[in-house]
């Protein structure tokens, strides 16, 4: 998708806001269903921080979950509606874009920063990882979890671009298909390093079933 405006990553997710609480809250997700919801919680838990920021939260379930481990977890999404949804469930929320992040409006620091599966975009993403050190305690962990590439990448070259995701198989009924910027294994360590991230650990989640990898979790520090 050459020139693709990043813009319409937001604008598909305002209109999926609802399909999308629909299909996490009434678990309609396999892979997050079986694996990947609980290795994000297990990736952040034996970190041991007492403060997260879930960048991308969504409809907020994982806020909750960490909340749940007496963790004091906050969640902020870009989309309006997923932050009102989130806060129908109970938990700390607030509206905010990764622009308001790399421009220092969210001046809390935290002892880990989680992306789950929230690192859309090209371009913002970029300029988003480099930002974070910003909010993060001196010895603050970055946790990352995403698509494995070798799996995303399904019949398309595996090199990097702009995929479309049509929602097939989620369950729930989405009015929006959503772009994404697809990186291999190699693009994603290489954004961390030159981000300034030193990458302690990348872990591979298996799908019980299939015996391959669901996701794939990084874990940075400054």
């Amino acid at each position: 998708m050459p020139g693709r405006d990043e813009t319409d990553i937001l604008h598909s997710w305002h209109r999926n806001a609802d399909a999308w609480t629909r299909a996490v809250r009434e678990e309609l997700i396999e892979s997050r269903r079986l694996i990947t919801d609980q290795a994000i919680v297990d990736a952040v838990l034996d970190n041991r921080p007492r403060s997260v920021l879930d960048v991308g939260c969504g409809e907020g379930w994982l806020v909750r979950a960490l909340a749940a481990h007496g963790i004091q977890a906050i969640g902020v999404d870009a989309v309006p509606a997923l932050i009102e949804h989130a806060r129908e469930g109970g938990g700390s929320f607030q509206v905010a874009a990764y622009d308001d992040l790399i421009a220092g409006r969210f001046s809390q620091r935290v002892e880990a920063v989680v992306c789950n599966f929230s690192l859309l975009g090209e371009a913002s993403v970029e300029r988003l990882l480099a930002a974070l050190p910003s909010l993060l305690e001196a010895d603050g962990r970055l946790i990352v979890q995403t698509v494995h590439p070798l799996i995303a990448c399904g019949e398309h070259a595996y090199v990097d671009g702009w995929r479309m995701e049509a929602w097939t198989g989620f369950g729930a009924a989405f009015p929006a298909p959503a772009p994404w910027y697809f990186r291999t294994l190699a693009s994603w360590i290489g954004l961390f390093a030159t981000s300034g991230w030193q990458l302690c650990e990348l872990r591979e989640p298996l799908h019980p079933q299939t015996g391959r990898p669901a996701s794939v979790i990084f874990v940075a520090r400054r």
